[in-house]
């Protein structure tokens, strides 16, 4: 199947939330600590729109939004960025689209950022297969300032 990779937009933002917290739920991660709690879910179109901050959907061929990801600042911390809510419904995975969403995140981070962070769940293995794959290091001291408690795998990579 062909994706389109594209910019978030108004109208995505409920979308981009729900496809979210159904991976959450999927893996456990419906809880404090994690983006489930997150104030900014639904806002994406307004967070993502300045130099340095981009999320961005894949369409499948019929027009659905089946996945995001983002790269965001990182609070406490100037040359990282983090790469953030990069989830796939599960109709998707599997499909390259994920790899397709992750070229486009790491190629706009490398613009601005020498290093890209994030985390992650422990029990999202495939998740962290993949992220190993993309050159993803795992590392076990937090960076910055997240509110991502829970979240108990954290990796980092040189852009």
């Amino acid at each position: 199947m062909n994706y389109v990779i594209r910019e978030i937009s108004p109208a995505d933002n409920r979308i981009v939330e729900s496809i979210i917290r159904t991976c959450l739920i999927e893996f456990g991660g419906n809880h404090e600590g994690t983006a489930w709690e997150d104030p900014d879910l639904g806002r994406f179109s307004e967070i993502y729109n300045t130099e340095g901050r981009k999320y961005w959907v894949a369409e499948d061929e019929s027009g659905k939004v089946v996945g995001g990801v983002g790269i965001g600042t990182l609070d406490g911390e100037e040359d990282i960025c983090e790469l953030q809510k990069m989830y796939c419904l599960k109709e998707a995975r599997g499909a390259g689209v994920a790899h397709q969403l992750m070229d486009e995140a790491l190629s706009y981070a490398g613009k601005y950022y020498r290093q890209c962070y994030l985390e992650t769940l422990d029990n999202m293995e495939a998740a962290r297969r993949f992220y190993e794959k993309h050159g993803f290091s795992r590392i076990f001291e937090p960076k910055g300032k997240t509110q991502h408690f829970a979240c108990d795998v954290l990796y980092l990579k040189d852009l």
